[in-house]
């Protein structure tokens, strides 16, 4: 039973140190994906200002070559800008709804999925922490258990006790930095909405009368 219990401790260990070297790469992915799909506002307004003289010529296959074009084509808005232009057959309606499921899909759902690890994490180190200190109890129980006949070994005792406070406070430690990332991880995922949801309705503001002025022949044609 001692060996089992002792190589129990090793595995919370080993357990506890994966969790929060994924807990710290889930961080560091979200916060690189959320910052490669967001248009920062400097690069936004040049770059919706290009779009628009562009929907005023009609010149909707040059729109689409430039959102396809590196730095635009790994931010969200380009992307949903493309897909627009691609359906700028149909009604506008439908094809803010279309954009809103496709944003919902490709990049939210992405997004959510990822940072839901997050709070899995957040919530198994304190367990882990709460495994480790029942471990310890159970060893130190042991102990005193087996003093009778060999007599209690102070080191071992504190040794066990030790570990069950140990692990306690590193499943606390892993926990609350997480807490602290995943608002952070949210407040980005907001701001990413916002962003793209400003830039759509910069957009439309351009689209809807370069659609109306092309014609039905227009929307369905290539322009130049």
């Amino acid at each position: 039973m001692k060996e089992i219990l002792e190589a129990a401790g090793v595995a919370i260990y080993a357990a506890m140190a994966a969790v929060a070297l994924g807990g710290i790469w889930f961080v560091i992915l979200l916060v690189q994906r959320t910052a490669q799909k967001r248009l920062s506002r400097v690069a936004a307004e040049p770059f919706l200002k290009e779009i628009g003289e562009l929907l005023g010529r009609r010149e909707f296959d040059s729109v689409a070559e430039l959102c396809d074009s590196p730095p635009w084509w790994s931010k969200a808005t380009p992307q949903l800008i493309l897909v627009a232009i691609e359906h700028r057959d149909r009604p506008v309606p439908q094809i803010r709804r279309l954009l809103a499921e496709r944003f919902e899909r490709d990049v939210l759902a992405d997004l959510e999925y990822r940072s839901s690890w997050i709070s899995t994490i957040v919530k198994s180190a304190p367990m882990l922490g709460l495994l480790g200190t029942v471990v310890g109890m159970i060893n130190a129980f042991e102990e005193i258990a087996v003093a009778s006949q060999s007599g209690i070994s102070p080191e071992a005792l504190a040794s066990d006790i030790s570990f069950a406070l140990v692990t306690t406070a590193l499943g606390l430690t892993i926990a609350l930095p997480l807490v602290l990332a995943g608002n952070m991880i949210h407040v980005r995922i907001g701001r990413l909405t916002d962003s793209v949801q400003e830039d759509l309705g910069l957009f439309f503001d351009a689209f809807e009368p370069a659609v109306a002025a092309a014609g039905p022949a227009g929307r369905t044609g290539k322009t130049s």
